[in-house]
């Protein structure tokens, strides 16, 4: 054997020993997750025109039934979006404005009454049976005013759309690009598969119809979860007389698409403002109602209205929400669990379903 012979022998035992195999399948790993942060990277820095595609792409999936319905009308498909696209603004529109002029004259004595129940639990703590002192507080306080002031958090979307240029830009954008995909929505991805033959067509059909059932099942879904959930906790506050009843139904409402979290931070609101209005009771009381609420959907509401459209354990929920709120602030919690939920449902129909072969016995039998 040639010195040229036993070196190539020699590499390809080591490429192909334990060790060799581990090696190449760490590098590979590595290369994924560079090419990941680079792509992440670049979706940030494009945040601008990101988040408008994604919350456009999120509203077809949910208005996609509409769209759907009058074209089996007979409807052509420029008046079936125009329709749908003029109604939803004017409804969605005509709520903002109800919920703003409903608010806004009860804001500012949300906001005293929130502050002032942080003040008495200040006080509980740092004066009740609780080993805390001022300075333990406010180093508490002096850490999370510094992760909200960092550089790291202020490169969220809702820092990057704070300036209005860019507000009204992004929402001109979204618009825009709603009107595309609810007209020419299945062109679109059409075009995106037209390279594809086979089984990796079949593949892009599949995974198209899944994220579309998936985001819209999501948020007519989450909608509706929401509606309830602020109607019941809305009800519950008011019948035992704490004030701000309908902006705190809002805060629950809007909250409720934020998943896990959001529930959470808006019964410690309506609760801080009990504590203040009514006393600890009705704290009490506040907080025994959104658990009984928050337990009713867990169990009972969600099963049944979300279905299929969210089956993500609460772990990858709670990353999902760390990684979209880093990335993109508030807009990118909210954004993060739908595109979790895709992303699963996508890996799940991956390949298609497994054909169950029929038994001749059987099918004689039954005939």
């Amino acid at each position: 054997m040639s010195d040229e012979s036993r070196a190539r022998s020699s590499l390809q035992n080591l490429l192909t020993d334990r060790l060799g195999v581990l090696g190449l399948r760490s590098a590979q790993l590595l290369l994924v997750i560079v090419l990941a942060a680079v792509a992440v990277f670049a979706l940030v820095q494009l945040k601008l025109v990101v988040i408008p595609l994604l919350i456009a792409l999120i509203l077809a999936a949910a208005l996609s039934p509409v769209i759907t319905f009058l074209r089996k009308r007979g409807v052509s498909a420029i008046l079936a979006t125009w329709i749908t696209l003029i109604v939803g603004i004017v409804v969605f529109g005509g709520l903002v404005t109800l919920i703003v002029f409903a608010v806004r004259d009860q804001w500012g004595e949300l906001v005293t009454s929130a502050s002032d129940g942080i003040d008495q639990l200040h006080d509980f703590v740092q004066g009740g049976p609780f080993a805390i002192d001022q300075a333990q507080l406010d180093g508490l306080r002096d850490t999370v005013v510094d992760f909200l002031t960092s550089s790291q958090f202020g490169t969220g979307a809702l820092a990057g759309v704070s300036v209005a240029g860019e507000l009204i830009t992004g929402i001109v954008l979204a618009v825009v690009i709603l009107f595309f995909f609810l007209k020419d929505g299945d062109r679109i991805w059409a075009f995106f598969l037209r390279p594809f033959h086979g089984h990796v067509l079949e593949r892009g059909q599949r995974i198209g119809h899944t994220a579309v059932k998936t985001l819209g099942g999501y948020v007519r879904g989450t909608a509706t979860v929401a509606a309830v959930d602020a109607i019941a906790i809305g009800v519950g506050i008011a019948i035992i007389g704490v004030p701000l009843a309908l902006p705190l139904a809002v805060i629950v409402f809007l909250s409720a698409f934020i998943p896990l979290i959001g529930a959470t931070v808006a019964g410690i609101l309506a609760a801080l403002v009990a504590l203040v209005a009514n006393g600890p009771v009705a704290a009490l009381i506040v907080v025994i109602i959104v658990i009984a609420v928050n337990q009713l959907e867990g169990n009972f509401l969600q099963p049944v209205v979300m279905a299929q459209s969210l089956k993500l354990h609460p772990l990858v929920i709670l990353l999902a929400l760390t990684a979209g709120t880093i990335l993109g602030g508030i807009v990118g919690a909210v954004l993060s669990v739908p595109i979790a939920a895709v992303g699963w449902a996508i890996v799940k129909t991956w390949n298609p379903p497994a054909v169950t072969p029929r038994d001749p016995e059987i099918e004689q039998t039954a005939v």
